[in-house]
């Protein structure tokens, strides 16, 4: 009997060709596992490996100035040998001295018949020794090269300073993609003060008489820029301080802006990736899953800094004031144009209504 009826393939053979395709798939999810467990190990290769030449780096850094610290040193302890010498030296002529002074006084009682003109001749040698002794002597005479110190002390404290202006290292690396962030004044909540620069947002209890546009969120407190980015790598800053309450970081422009949705909340949805500061606390947000900060609980810094790398598909948050690490997220993959989002939040029993103002990240913060 024919396999076959009319053409049409049996109930076995269509259950081989779905067990076969099964396994194909199987087969090739399998291969997949392999080659990101090998992609995996060649990333942590490659991390490590990069750890290593900057640890060797700082490692070759410190013995430089290890190196200078021993010259610098060496060279003050060599000034110090000759001048405590030579102050050894001039004690020692002292010393000298004295004792000559204490035989001549125990042979005065013998001198009693000595011609006079003999005693003032002697008196006029003391006399004359004396003085070339107390002047040889004179500590005033014994001078450190204080200028020449000072000019040590002054080049010391350049390079001090000079290294404090190339690290953190990170920092400097995170300025170099400093980018030029505009606020879009269109997409800011009614409640919002957008500055005619568009370098600030400033919440407000009243409600702003603005145009009804599409792109406005009319819910959440938010603002976004007008430029976005799909590429490369960006580093922005956000001044905070005085802000008891605030949120800020990156979204797609997909994020809804209108109702009741709390996907409109920054990181809420998966459009968007924030960090909340909210009475002394951080958490981080992003496709509503709330990461506590415990650790930096208390913490306050002037400026919040957010880097973004396309590539990497990383979004990070630091306190920019000491480069310290709040939160960062691994997207693997954007999907679509990120642009900066911002929410000064609420006035917060009126602790809350400093403005954010978006800083110029290629420079460092003034220290106060």
């Amino acid at each position: 009997m024919s396999s076959k009826v009319g053409g049409m393939a049996t109930h076995e053979e269509i259950l081989l060709k779905h067990q076969q395709h099964l396994q194909r798939q199987r087969d090739g999810i399998a291969y997949r596992m392999k080659k990101l467990a090998a992609k995996q190990a060649e990333i942590t290769k490659k991390t490590n490996a990069v750890k290593e030449k900057i640890k060797k780096k700082y490692v070759d850094m410190k013995r430089v100035l290890d190196e200078d610290l021993q010259i610098t040193l060496s060279q003050l302890d060599t000034e110090y040998e000759a001048t405590e010498k030579l102050v050894e030296d001039r004690i020692e002529d002292c010393y000298h001295l004295t004792q000559e002074l204490d035989q001549e006084l125990s042979n005065i009682g013998a001198q009693v018949n000595t011609q006079k003109i003999e005693i003032q001749q002697l008196f006029v040698l003391s006399e004359t020794r004396i003085s070339k002794t107390l002047k040889l002597t004179d500590p005033d005479m014994i001078q450190m090269d204080d200028f020449k110190n000072e000019q040590l002390l002054s080049l010391t404290i350049n390079l001090l300073l000079f290294i404090r202006s190339q690290v953190p290292v990170t920092k400097k690396l995170f300025q170099t993609y400093a980018a030029d962030v505009v606020l879009e004044a269109e997409t800011a909540h009614p409640k919002l003060i957008i500055s005619p620069k568009g370098d600030s947002v400033t919440y407000t209890d009243t409600w702003q008489d603005v145009p009804e546009t599409p792109t406005r969120f009319d819910t959440t407190l938010n603002v976004i820029s007008k430029q976005g980015f799909s590429d490369g790598r960006q580093y922005w800053e956000v001044d905070v301080s005085g802000k008891t309450y605030w949120e800020l970081g990156l979204t797609y422009p997909s994020i809804p802006r209108k109702g009741q949705e709390e996907d409109s909340w920054l990181g809420r949805g998966k459009e968007s990736w924030c960090v909340e500061y909210f009475n002394g606390d951080y958490t981080a947000w992003h496709g509503g899953v709330q990461h506590e900060l415990p650790l930096l609980a208390g913490k306050q810094f002037t400026r919040i800094g957010v880097y973004c790398s396309f590539p990497g598909g990383l979004v990070c948050f630091l306190g920019a004031d000491t480069v310290t690490p709040l939160h960062c997220f691994c997207a693997g993959t954007f999907t679509d144009t990120l642009h900066q989002a911002l929410c000064p939040g609420h006035d917060n029993e009126g602790t809350n209504w400093k403005s954010l103002k978006i800083c110029d990240a290629s420079r460092s913060a003034p220290v106060l």
